[in-house]
């Protein structure tokens, strides 16, 4: 393992549920560990409601856990509020890369303005001529033309406004990178530039990445480890390429075998019946995967499974993970 840069700890982050029964609670999050190595990828994976938004705004300190920690090397980032953490010195230290770069970005905002703000905001720069020169420079390595940095966002392409936001990401020299669904909302084409481009700043700018994505090929290339998350919670974790030749868990089984293969177009592939577990006050003692799961037991509705290794840096949340790595727990 690479040294940690960031550390979650028994991370969860639930939510009161209006008009249900008192006290009752949405469990976006529950007690989710992982950790991001100094110069590392890691790709998040799960279906819509997994939990991997969530995850986003806890991690990038966006909103505060109910509970749990989050360590950035040494420093517990939970120990002060979200709103104390916006203004301090490890706020710099963790950048987002939002879904969508049209609504992230302030069209009031020339694209010079929208760089330059968190130059002034996290490393308090004032000399506009310094504030001048990095804008230009970030600008240059995102591949943005300096005759775009006067224009306001409803003027770019799709593509001109996905690098304005990576460049607002990475001018102020982050430690992580979480890039959130970033090329969802591009066409085809222009995702493979701006997939080329964050390939070359990881590369350049030696940053760790968490990679958040529901395309499954995109994580492959891009990641060295990827974690699945299922209902709130980590059914898998392991090096990619284990994770796609090998996986242990039969839901991270389903979601390998749903990728699109020529090569595969007429073989069975696992698929997912039943109806997903409730949210709302799930059972503590029960696999949340146990009511789609087809080798489900009555083990499965009452005892949780664990995160168990079964091989190197390969953990399963699954009784019978361990028994195969093959078509079958």
């Amino acid at each position: 393992m690479m040294a940690p840069l960031l550390e979650a700890r028994s991370l969860s982050k639930f939510y009161p549920v209006k008009g249900a029964a008192r006290g009752a609670k949405l469990h976006a999050v529950d007690d989710v560990s992982l950790t991001i190595g100094a110069g590392e990828s890691v790709g998040l994976v799960g279906e819509s409601g997994c939990g991997k938004s969530t995850m986003v705004r806890l991690l990038g300190r966006l909103i505060d856990p109910t509970t749990g920690q989050i360590l950035l090397g040494d420093d517990d980032i939970t120990a002060m509020s979200q709103a104390r953490f916006a203004s301090s010195a490890g706020r710099r230290r963790i950048q987002i890369v939002f879904q969508d770069a049209t609504e992230s970005l302030n069209p009031s905002f020339r694209v010079a303005q929208a760089i330059a703000d968190p130059l002034q905001r996290l490393l308090d720069m004032r000399n506009a001529a310094d504030i001048d020169k990095r804008v230009r420079t970030t600008a240059a390595l995102v591949g943005l033309p300096e005759e775009l940095l006067q224009r306001y966002p409803h003027q770019l392409s799709g593509g001109q406004r996905a690098r304005v936001g990576i460049a607002r990401a990475v001018a102020v020299e982050p430690s992580l990178l979480i890039l959130d669904e970033p090329t969802s909302a591009l066409d085809v084409s222009v995702q493979a530039v701006i997939l080329r481009l964050l390939a070359d700043l990881r590369d350049r700018l030696k940053m760790s990445y968490l990679f958040v994505s529901h395309d499954l090929n995109v994580v492959r290339l891009l990641c060295s480890r990827v974690v699945v998350m299922y209902l709130g919670k980590v059914v898998e974790s392991a090096p990619a390429e284990a994770l796609f030749t090998a996986p242990r868990h039969p839901y991270t089984r389903a979601l390998v075998a749903a990728i699109p293969d020529p090569a595969r177009r007429r073989e069975a592939r696992p698929r997912l019946e039943g109806s997903p577990t409730s949210p709302i006050d799930p059972n503590p003692n029960a696999c949340r995967f146990h009511g789609r799961c087809a080798h489900s037991t009555d083990l499965c509705a009452t005892t949780m499974p664990p995160l168990r290794a079964g091989g190197a840096d390969h953990f399963a949340a699954c009784h019978f993970a361990l028994a195969s790595t093959g078509g079958n727990p």
